[in-house]
């Protein structure tokens, strides 16, 4: 009897404080340095969600660790919906499988609010590379194994496990020069010292451009509207595959339903003005706005493709 007296309790004062929700300013904290993307999508959701919300969002950007140290501290921060965290491809779906210990439980630490943005990923080759599409690409790279290099931005980054993801569906052998950086991996491709990369399309794009790169695929769902010509990943014989960097909005565990419910319905306000939208589209970004549950089910989704890439590729963080 006095349990059920005192969980109805704990329902009464969740549903009181709920309702009065926010009564102060949230922070939000970024996982990485500021100047990404993921502090792009975090000011932009920021600035929109306060004007429904009532209350300004304080963003704290909190680099380091691959972005653990960041999700350590929401992970252990209380549930009262005034401490969010923006969740990542990485810290949510990759590196669970490429630590061998993290400082926080995935599953278990945090709860899904919203998926916010999604950057799809493309696919290039240097100029002189003798492939129009991915297609010849994996022809040319079966003919020569071993021999075409890609690089990327550092060991267990984006790149990197895009094109693992990209060989072990292929079954291409190309061998990974590691950089310190996007910079210095475009520097080097560019100067055709490496054949192949896969990075979102502000990097690259100058150089698509002007000629010195050739985007073969894109790797997300769908084909991007400033590269209408060009077939996804998927298009050109390997159904299913889809890689992208995302963006949601997580809280701490045990944060009360009401309140991940209003800030969900906030965020999907968002997702729908013209002022994300046309932000985004700068970068081939595309806003979502999602349900928790849609978002709980994504991350999972994500969570059983990305495992297999790192398990498969032996991919460990350095």
């Amino acid at each position: 009897m006095k349990r059920l007296l005192f969980a109805f309790l704990m329902c009464v004062f969740s549903s009181v404080r709920a309702q009065s929700y926010p009564s102060k300013p949230i922070r939000l904290l970024v996982p990485f340095a500021p100047g990404g993307s993921s502090s792009i999508v975090a000011r932009l959701f920021a600035e929109e969600m306060s004007k429904g919300l009532g209350q300004q969002f304080i963003i704290d950007n909190k680099g380091g660790g691959g972005g653990n140290l960041a999700m350590q501290e929401a992970a252990h921060a209380d549930p009262d919906g005034y401490t969010l965290i923006i969740g990542h491809i990485g810290t949510l779906a990759v590196n669970p499988y490429m630590y061998e210990k993290l400082p926080y439980d995935v599953d278990r630490d945090f709860a899904p609010v919203s998926l916010l943005a999604m950057v799809p990923a493309i696919f290039v080759v240097y100029h002189e590379v003798p492939a129009n599409n991915l297609r010849e690409l994996v022809a040319l790279a079966k003919q020569k194994p071993g021999e075409l290099f890609y690089g990327s931005a550092g060991n267990g980054s984006a790149g990197h496990l895009a094109m693992e993801y990209l060989k072990q569906t292929t079954g291409m052998d190309l061998k990974h020069v590691p950089y310190k950086g996007t910079g210095p991996n475009v520097i080097d491709l560019v100067a055709g010292r490496t054949q192949v990369a896969s990075a979102g399309t502000p990097p690259l794009m100058p150089h698509v451009k002007s000629g010195k790169l050739r985007v073969i695929a894109v790797g997300g769902a769908k084909r991007l509207a400033s590269l209408p010509d060009v077939p996804t990943v998927a298009e050109q014989g390997y159904p299913g595959f889809q890689t992208s960097q995302w963006y949601g909005l997580n809280a701490p565990a045990k944060t009360p339903k009401a309140i991940i419910d209003r800030l969900a319905a906030e965020a999907g306000k968002a997702a729908n003005t013209k002022l994300i939208h046309d932000r985004l589209a700068v970068d081939d970004a595309e806003p979502v706005g999602s349900t928790p549950e849609e978002y709980g089910a994504f991350i999972k989704k994500e969570q059983e493709r990305w495992s297999k890439v790192v398990r498969t590729a032996h991919i460990k963080a350095d």
